[in-house]
């Protein structure tokens, strides 16, 4: 799975990358339909991703994905029975939430920032660190139906995009730009379904 593959005029690409690509897609479309398989897909696309950045030394999203696994098993879970026993429904972060998740962004970025640099050979440090950070929040709130979670994606997929380019991972940057256009929708989506201020369920 590790050859190479020419495909649609970009530079070349593997097919282990590809096949992250095709899962990932309909990780996200999936989530936008607030279908639970999605976990299931997130799951298998995380496990082949963290190949794939093993072998570009992007070693803070390999690390990712080992976590991705972890939650999207509690996110299928809470997605399914994480409202009192059912299912979970679309709700918004109060000020309290939206600072703690700020905050707690900024504290991944200076924790796996320093250990990137310290502990690795990865030549992208801060880039690494500040966007895993942000994806592990992504996934905390996505895990748990906050429509807050779109807006982190669009912030994180728009950066990955140069990320990627910059290590030559093009389709894997194709697949990021996707993202940015899907998380819109997936906003759009969601705010449509969910509850009005007075209903809403808030993380606290």
């Amino acid at each position: 799975m590790n050859e190479t593959i020419s495909l649609f005029g970009l530079p070349a690409t593997t097919p282990l990358e590809l096949l992250s690509f095709v899962l990932s897609v309909l990780t996200v479309w999936l989530n936008i339909r607030q279908n639970h398989w999605a976990w299931l897909f997130a799951i298998v696309s995380s496990a082949t991703y963290a190949v794939v950045f093993f072998d570009a030394r992007l070693y803070g999203d390999m690390a990712l994905q080992g976590v991705f696994i972890a939650v999207s098993f509690w996110g299928w879970y809470q997605w399914l029975h994480g409202n009192q026993g059912k299912q979970l429904g679309v709700s918004a972060l109060t000020m309290r939430g939206r600072v703690l998740s700020g905050l707690a962004w900024l504290a991944g970025f200076g924790i796996l920032a320093w250990f990137l640099r310290t502990y690795t050979n990865t030549d992208v440090p801060n880039a690494d660190g500040f966007l895993t950070a942000g994806s592990l929040v992504g996934q905390a709130l996505l895990s748990r139906k906050k429509i807050e979670n779109w807006h982190v994606w669009i912030i994180v997929d728009v950066l990955y995009v140069a990320l990627y380019v910059h290590k030559g991972l093009m389709l894997t940057a194709v697949l990021y730009g996707m993202f940015v256009a899907m998380a819109i929708a997936g906003l759009l989506a969601w705010q449509g379904s969910s509850a009005g201020p007075k209903e809403a369920v808030v993380w606290k």
